[in-house]
């Protein structure tokens, strides 16, 4: 009997896929998923079949999956990060519908928002909010709502998606929102090419964060009031040495 396993593998590195998602993919007949997400694992598991499809085509890409699993194959959709964070387990979900045939298992991976988070310091030690500024599936309307939301109850914010060719001036956008609510000198962040070549971070203000370069492959960090800044690292404290 066919299964399909819709795996996060992580930021990148093999080193932060998990032992699951690992054991998932060695287990399986067939692996699927985005061309770049395929060639950052492809050379881990060369006896595999691989399939994929370009950014637009995740309908298709997630319908191919279960119809191999339903020919009773084992099939491993790959997503970045997490497979049920901006991941493909939703939608592979949405086209089985009420069926439960092929098999599915959702295998969870580490998403930006930790792993940029652990490249940054700790900025996420307290309450915190991911959005992300792509609006090609969401109303711009509803993630300024979401911005406005989100800055005036003070959680860290997490942006994903905050800036591509077709939209370069979305992050200076949302930073304008997020402006109405909080001051210019608040600590921010900015993780690039988390666990793969060229990765970097930089730490800089609301104000800076506003013209600063950004791509697909960033992730963003917008600090709450208590965020400071310890010996270049970005920090949230919890609040344990006030207890």
């Amino acid at each position: 009997m066919g299964k399909l396993s819709v795996v996060g593998i992580g930021p990148g590195s093999r080193e932060n896929m998990t032992i699951k998602a690992d054991n998932s993919l060695k287990s399986c007949d067939v692996i699927i998923g985005y061309n770049v997400y395929v060639d950052l694992i492809r050379e881990y598991y060369p006896d595999k079949e691989f399939l994929t499809t370009p950014m637009t085509q995740e309908t298709k890409r997630c319908q191919m999956a279960l119809d191999l699993a339903g020919q009773g194959k084992t099939v491993a959709m790959v997503c970045s990060g997490d497979s049920g964070i901006y991941g493909m387990a939703s939608l592979i979900y949405e086209l089985r519908g009420e069926s439960t045939f092929p098999e599915v298992e959702v295998v969870p991976g580490l998403t930006a928002a930790c792993s940029g988070g652990a490249l940054l310091g700790a900025p996420l030690n307290h309450d915190f909010a991911v959005i992300s500024l792509s609006d090609r599936l969401t109303a711009w309307e509803k993630i300024e709502k979401r911005l406005e939301y989100a800055a005036a109850a003070d959680l860290t914010i997490v942006l994903y998606n905050p800036a591509s060719r077709g939209r370069p001036d979305h992050l200076r956008r949302a930073c304008d929102i997020l402006l109405r609510h909080l001051p210019e000198d608040r600590l921010c962040g900015v993780a690039q090419n988390i666990d793969r070549d060229g990765e970097n971070r930089r730490l800089m203000t609301l104000g800076e964060l506003r013209t600063a370069s950004a791509d697909m492959f960033c992730t963003v960090f917008i600090g709450n009031e208590t965020t400071k800044e310890i010996a270049g690292n970005m920090v949230t404290p919890r609040g344990y040495r006030d207890v």
